[in-house]
């Protein structure tokens, strides 16, 4: 029975993050600005994951502290999507999406400091060789690297790296009582979202940051709202769903999987192939250490070793 269940969880894993890995797709297809997609694909996900949340509501027994927590996790979601989506008009999906999946090693590596899992060598090994591949796809060696502006693309995808690393340590503080996934998900979101229409409306011009534009136009918000039914709410929920009943070794391999098959339909379905040698070497490194950090890296309590 034990089998069943963990193939089960797995295939739901595999299946959420092939979804997730479409997000960038449906974005581009939206044809908006990045504050504009970032912002309508988490209001477009909130009434759905408030009904969800509803149904489930005598399940969660969280303080309201704690969902207030939750809320603010959200909040530092905002910007760690205004720069994803920044970082892959200026770069393309695949190596933005890479990028901000660097945020395993500054997980690991601020999990150390806070609470004592001390990394082991692979992750310590991983950072110079992101830094190597990062300058790499910034073009600097090149004279005419792939992206409307590499540096720059490399520059955002850096801050969403940062940001989602800071997201994803205050959410699992936030969660450790393993509450319903559709409860988090909610409260997660309804601070995304406030965070998001802040930033969308604030003078930020001068960094490359268009403000939202409220209004409607199709196709490009139906393009949203499938990314907001699939990817924000189906995708995450999935996955979330899954990953505490995998093993730590099939947990790694589907979070992998979002990041590798975004890469893909960047090259497939977008056309976005034109990067040069130096770029496509940076990539693999940066894919590397990622998967390094996700298969090898883990972590130990420096109480447990004491013991």
């Amino acid at each position: 029975m034990a089998v069943v269940v963990d193939r089960r969880a797995m295939f739901i894993a595999l299946a959420g993050a092939a979804v997730i890995s479409f997000s960038p797709v449906f974005y581009v297809y939206s044809n908006t600005n990045p504050s504009t997609g970032a912002f309508f694909r988490m209001l477009y996900a909130f009434p759905i994951l408030a009904f969800l949340a509803f149904l489930v509501r005598k399940s969660d027994t969280r303080s309201s502290r704690v969902r207030w927590m939750a809320f603010g996790a959200g909040l530092i979601l905002a910007p760690d999507m205004l720069s994803y989506h920044i970082s892959m008009n200026f770069i393309g999906i695949g190596v933005a999406t890479l990028i901000g999946n660097s945020q395993v090693i500054l997980v690991t590596l601020v999990s150390w400091k806070l609470f004592g899992e001390r990394p082991n060598p692979a992750i310590l090994f991983s950072l110079p060789v992101v830094m190597i591949g990062l300058v790499l796809i910034s073009g600097i060696a090149d004279a005419e690297p792939y992206g409307a502006d590499p540096m720059k693309g490399v520059l955002f995808g850096i801050f969403t790296a940062v940001f989602y690393s800071a997201f994803l340590i205050a959410f699992r503080a936030c969660n450790r009582g393993l509450a319903p996934v559709a409860s988090v998900q909610f409260d997660a979101t309804a601070g995304a979202a406030l965070g998001m229409f802040v930033l969308g409306i604030l003078p930020l011009s001068a960094l490359s940051v268009e403000p939202i534009d409220f209004q409607v136009t199709w196709p490009g918000h139906g393009w949203l709202i499938l990314l907001a039914v699939l990817s924000q709410v189906g995708g995450w929920l999935a996955v979330a769903y899954a990953l505490p009943r995998l093993p730590a070794a099939h947990t790694s391999f589907a979070i992998l999987l979002q990041p590798v098959l975004t890469l893909v339909w960047g090259f497939l379905i977008l056309n976005q192939d034109g990067h040069s040698t130096n770029q496509l070497l940076g990539m693999i490194l940066v894919l590397v250490a990622i998967a390094s950090v996700t298969v090898y890296g883990s972590a130990s309590t420096e109480d447990a070793e004491s013991e």
